[in-house]
């Protein structure tokens, strides 16, 4: 595993020590990995979301939206309940 070393101000170390001794964590190592794997995920989630709006727009203008049109087809594909 690789050692970075990083300065943080007093008020930010004592809450990352604080969070490691309340039990959650092993270690401000761990608390650390924690916030980084979380950027991460949240990170991709924003790159899924960012490709789907993309799609979108590039997809064209709206067209009109039936929805009694879509629930009647449903009906028919599905039977009626």
């Amino acid at each position: 595993m690789a050692t970075m070393n990083i300065s943080l101000p007093s008020a930010m170390k004592s809450w990352v020590e604080r969070q490691a001794a309340d039990g959650r964590y092993a270690n401000a190592c761990d608390y650390i990995r924690d916030l980084i794997r979380r950027d991460r995920e949240r990170q991709e989630a924003i790159a899924l979301l960012q490709a789907a709006i993309t799609e979108g727009v590039q997809s064209g203008p709206a067209e009109p939206f039936d929805m009694a049109e879509l629930k009647r087809a449903l009906r028919e594909k599905h039977g009626e309940r």
